[in-house]
């Protein structure tokens, strides 16, 4: 900064930054400042809520089905999946992949629960020993997770609150259970026991999905425990997805594929992915408020200060003087308006991640509360792309002080 501006540059500017008591440049620059804070704190937030909205919204699909599934190649859209051999799949090698946090077997079977006086569709999940239970865990409301773990088999089901209360049934309480058998397509029922109830929020799963024990879902289908529906892979980071899947498709054999996320769920992402552009939108419009209300009030000065420019170019001063000056000028009220923005704008976000003030339809978007995903990287790069957008455009006012000419500055009034 030193090496840009000398002492001398720094001194003009800073007292052509004092308006005089008849100026009226002191509450455009006063209202420039505050556009600028009130801009950058807007899309501060915008930003913090995308990124919080696509990663609660990743977080709760991918934890009811993982991020990858491995499973049988099936051109019918049938939703009784055939079998997946355990022992045809090179796991060790998934394992081991630096992408991949966590993979786990199971076996998905449609099925209808039974009371006196209701009756509900659901998707039966069975899942085993190597079932990780972190996710429903959060998400538990009642009860607690079945034991998938044990050497017998658990007459344990995990059902979600919208099920229970379709169903009025409460903790503790017994089930039956009908599924379909995949050879003579007749029902066989199981009694089953509600130990835990949970809720996510996101409808389309709490409706229909209950989880349980793998191997009572095997035996139904007369399956070995080397026989299942799929395996789930977690991964550690959504972004590398892609590159996940590729690496591990590659080492699957020719009657197995992969299917991501977003390929069983594409019309949520797609939604996504239409926040993304709104959000662009909006960032776009607000930085072009913010600059044109910036160049305002730099015109605003050189008009102001006319006879100071003549004076100054009539004295030997260089336009590149003057274009220091007013840049000067701009990067005070740029720097002042940034901190109070960011001041504001990330203030506002703590209190809604801390107290969750601002409330959703959580039927419609997944959530109850609007989530907040405190990205630094994403606010320092937003600040930066809003620092030089605004002083590229600050080569307007520049110009435009560069044309005065000394003779006609001075008389000017």
């Amino acid at each position: 900064m030193s090496r840009f501006f000398s002492s001398v540059e720094i001194f003009l500017a800073s007292g052509m930054l004092k308006p005089h008591k008849e100026s009226f440049s002191g509450p455009i620059i006063f209202i420039s400042i505050i556009s600028l804070a009130l801009g950058l704190s807007v899309m501060i937030l915008s930003l913090l809520v995308l990124t919080g909205f696509k990663k609660e919204i990743s977080e709760k699909l991918s934890g009811f089905t993982g991020h990858i599934h491995i499973v049988k190649y099936n051109s019918s859209n049938s939703l009784e999946m055939p079998p997946v051999y355990l022992d045809s799949i090179d796991l060790q090698s998934v394992v081991i992949n630096p992408q991949v946090a966590h993979v786990q077997s199971f076996v998905s079977k449609a099925a209808i629960i039974r009371t006196n006086e209701e009756i509900h569709g659901v998707m039966a999940k069975g899942v085993g020993r190597d079932f990780d239970s972190v996710f429903f865990s959060n998400n538990l409301i009642q009860g607690r997770i079945p034991d998938f773990y044990g050497i017998e088999k658990s007459d344990d089901i995990l059902i979600s609150q919208k099920i229970a209360q379709s169903l009025k049934v409460n903790l503790g309480d017994f089930l039956r259970v009908y599924f379909v058998s995949n050879e003579n397509s007749q029902l066989r029922g199981r009694r089953l026991q509600v130990a835990g109830i949970y809720k996510t929020s996101v409808e389309e799963f709490d409706e229909r999905f209950i989880l349980a024990d793998i191997r009572h879902l095997q035996k139904l289908n007369n399956w070995s425990e080397q026989m299942v529906s799929g395996v789930e892979v977690y991964l550690n980071d959504f972004d590398q997805m892609e590159q996940a899947e590729e690496s591990i498709y590659r080492n699957l054999p020719y009657d197995l594929t992969t299917e991501s996320i977003k390929d069983r769920y594409p019309q949520i992402f797609d939604w996504l992915q239409l926040q993304d552009m709104n959000v662009v939108v909006i960032l776009v419009l607000i930085i072009l408020v913010s600059t044109v209300s910036m160049i305002s009030t730099l015109l605003v000065l050189i008009l102001e200060r006319t006879q100071t420019i003549g004076i100054l170019k009539s004295l030997g001063a260089r336009n590149s003087l003057i274009w220091k000056l007013f840049i000067f000028q701009s990067a005070y009220i740029i720097i002042i308006g940034m901190f109070i923005g960011n001041l504001f704008g990330l203030g506002l976000a703590w209190l809604q991640k801390t107290y969750g003030w601002v409330r959703l339809d959580a039927e419609t978007y997944y959530m109850s509360v609007v989530p907040i995903h405190m990205d630094v990287w994403s606010v320092i790069w937003l600040n930066l792309g809003t620092l030089l957008l605004v002083l590229l455009f600050m080569v307007i006012p520049a110009l435009v002080s560069a044309r005065i000419q000394p003779a006609e500055s001075i008389r000017w009034e």
